[in-house]
């Protein structure tokens, strides 16, 4: 990640709303100044949508946030890449579920990129925490939580006092959660699945109950308490996630460990599209791709928060002309101020007002921000001093130029916290391999499985799309290596 002044230390408490006492809680992390997040990455059946991609832009903007006020953030976003749903599509397009997986997980970091979201510290796969979730799910079985039959293990709903707490809903409603099949060898129906017993022709791994895969809900479970410990700071995802997914989640795991899962439950609405919930099985997407190719990554990105994240956004030609036009604005003004920013050590004496204007629009930016992460209320502020400094301007004198170059760089600063403006100011190669060095050891990792298995187009794709980036991959004996190229 970027480095970000901090305007104040940590000291004025955050507000977040918790999903799971449905209201507005202080902000309070288990280890003062640190803050451990795990956000329900995509399942990687085909490429993201734009309703996946306001759920990933929004923890990036939770973590920038968080780094801008001073605090240490681990993110972990995992990446399910074994599931009913990629199986299928394996089978449709006639390839296995690994090569389709280690396509859409490529594909998914390059969308990700391009709207400017920056890598996680970790991105673990489900296929590579199989032994993590196995001897999850052995804790459940010992403890009475969990039971085999024919070579699956389900968990026992009832055996979690607390089932329901997350939704509000009563553990009866799980029939109607989503991925939860009927199956007459269960104890209740209303039982999940942790390990599926195998399948002919479907991907499986050894486990004390015989061949067979994880479902899904486990997955999050074991990769989260590896990577983050038992008790995590800020578990987000999509609201469709809520249930069953997220209070799956929390029964095995408050019962396998006796602590509380995750303090802060975040879920982002969903991104509509003609008023209908924007989603594949609506079969009503927009991939994010096809929407980079229109516009700029920043129109996006301040199209996706226009409104707060726990509001619903309608996506549509004439809020995408609204981004644009106000990104345009935006970017005159900055493009402008530019030239003054030298100036910012000069004695500040003139325009007052537009010295009050700065300092208001950093403290109601600030304000939106610790509220529940407002970005839409934060946007305003900073577009209340754009019109401010347009003011100042048409009354230019040389006096002003220190304000100016005050307002240039507080307008910068938060403005990159959203991410919807770049300042031209290049990071140097050491700061820009340190950045880029999460992802391109895992699209590293992807390359070496597609060379393993002789796919010499994902291996050779991969090579080009990174050298687009300015990332240059050399082959050697030992394995690969990379190198970030200047210009």
């Amino acid at each position: 990640m970027g480095t970000f002044l901090t305007q104040e230390p940590i000291r004025k408490k955050m507000k977040i709303y918790n999903s799971l006492s449905r209201r507005l809680e202080d902000f309070e992390p288990l280890t003062p100044e640190q803050v451990t997040i795990y956000s329900c990455g995509p399942t990687v059946y085909d490429y993201i949508h734009m309703g996946n991609a306001r759920t990933a832009l929004v923890t990036d903007i939770i973590r920038r946030y968080l780094l801008y006020k001073g605090y240490n953030v681990k993110l972990v976003q995992n990446l399910t890449d074994i599931d009913d749903k990629i199986i299928r599509r394996a089978d449709e397009l006639g390839v296995s579920a690994k090569q389709l997986a280690c396509k859409n997980c490529e594909a998914f970091f390059q969308d990700s990129l391009r709207l400017g979201i920056q890598p996680a510290d970790v991105h673990p796969k489900a296929t590579e925490h199989i032994r993590e979730m196995i001897d999850l799910i052995q804790i459940l079985i010992d403890k009475g939580a969990a039971y085999v039959i024919d070579g699956s293990v389900y968990y026992r709903v009832n055996a979690f006092a607390d089932y329901g707490k997350l939704s509000h809903r009563k553990p009866e409603d799980l029939l109607a959660g989503a991925r939860v099949e009927i199956d007459e060898r269960k104890e209740d129906p209303r039982d999940f699945d942790m390990w599926k017993a195998a399948k002919p022709g479907e991907p499986s791994w050894d486990s004390p109950w015989g061949k067979g895969r994880p479902g899904w809900h486990i997955e999050c479970s074991a990769m989260a308490m590896k990577h983050l410990g038992e008790t995590i700071d800020i578990h987000a995802g999509g609201e469709d996630l809520l249930f069953p997914h997220h209070e799956n989640e929390i029964a095995q795991s408050e019962l396998a460990t006796g602590a509380p899962f995750a303090r802060y439950w975040m879920h982002v609405a969903f991104l509509k599209i003609d008023g209908k919930r924007m989603g594949k099985s609506e079969e009503n997407f927009i991939l994010l791709r096809d929407a980079l190719d229109h516009y700029p990554t920043e129109v996006i990105r301040h199209f996706l928060i226009s409104a707060h994240y726990r509001h619903p956004l309608d996506y549509n030609q004439e809020s995408l002309t609204k981004s644009e036009g106000a990104l345009r604005r935006l970017n005159n003004c900055l493009d402008t101020l530019k030239k003054y920013d030298a100036d910012i050590e000069q004695n500040e004496t003139a325009d007052v007002p537009l010295q009050h204007a700065v300092q208001e629009m950093k403290a109601q930016f600030t304000q939106a921000m610790d509220t529940d992460f407002n970005t839409a209320q934060a946007l305003g502020a900073i577009f209340t001093l754009v019109s401010e400094v347009n003011k100042s301007l048409s009354t230019f004198d040389e006096a002003k130029t220190p304000v100016l170059a005050h307002a240039y760089q507080a307008l910068t600063e938060t403005c990159q916290v959203l991410g919807i403006y770049n300042t031209e100011i290049q990071d140097s190669p050491a700061d820009n391999e340190a950045k880029l060095e999460p992802l391109v050891d895992l699209l590293l990792e992807v390359r070496q499985e597609a060379r393993n298995r002789k796919d010499w187009e994902t291996s050779d794709k991969i090579r080009d799309r990174l050298k687009e980036l300015n990332v240059e991959i050399q082959d050697t004996p030992q394995g690969a290596t990379w190198k970030f190229i200047t210009k």
